[in-house]
């Protein structure tokens, strides 16, 4: 072996260590941010559910949709500003105009669709990576919300007629209806930048 293929061989397995332990310490902190933010989902999904369960038992489907056009926003508004995160949901048929996903959401939760169409489980997805946005990295996770049951009264096909007049009022330009038990409605979408 010639002195510079012997260069040559020693300079490319010094390059392949260097790029191996470059990807194993980006991929560490992505695994722990996804776990971080899976976390920081189940958080906001657990106070959501146990919050709407509550207002549904109280005040009935009418005053859940109210207490979820009021309150909802809060929750999300407090765990970000706790957590360091920003805590949103979206949805490809979303209730309010600011829930509207991003090219970036349109494009997981289309992906989604595609798996569930295929036979996957809603509450089986998620997605996490590094992107670029604005010339900044961030970090991405999206977390897709299966329909329960308890979802159906206020997003099902079979509105009772105060519910959807309570809809139509607070938001007139709904387009989260007509789900049924099992469909991917929406996602929980979590951001932080790096």
């Amino acid at each position: 072996m010639s002195q510079k293929a012997a260069f040559m061989f020693v300079a490319a397995v010094a390059a392949a260590a260097l790029y191996s332990s470059a990807v194993r310490e980006q991929s560490r902190p992505r695994a722990d941010l996804a776990s971080e933010a899976a976390g920081l989902t189940k958080e906001y999904g657990g106070a959501l559910l146990g919050a709407l369960k509550g207002a549904m038992e109280g005040i009935g489907p009418v005053g859940a949709v109210a207490f979820c056009h009021d309150q909802a926003p809060g929750i999300a508004a407090d765990l970000s500003k706790r957590s360091g995160w920003t805590i949103t949901r979206t949805s490809l048929k979303p209730r309010n105009a600011t829930a509207a996903p991003d090219d970036y959401e349109r494009k997981v939760m289309e992906g989604f669709a595609a798996k569930i169409a295929a036979g996957a489980p809603a509450a089986s997805l998620s997605r996490a990576e590094i992107v670029e946005r604005d010339g900044a990295r961030v970090f991405r996770y999206v977390q897709a919300i299966p329909t329960g049951d308890l979802c159906l009264a206020c997003h099902g096909s079979e509105l009772k007629p105060e519910v959807q007049a309570k809809i139509n009022d607070l938001y007139p330009a709904d387009q989260a209806t007509g789900f049924r038990r099992g469909d991917m409605r929406g996602a929980f979408t979590l951001t932080k930048k790096l």
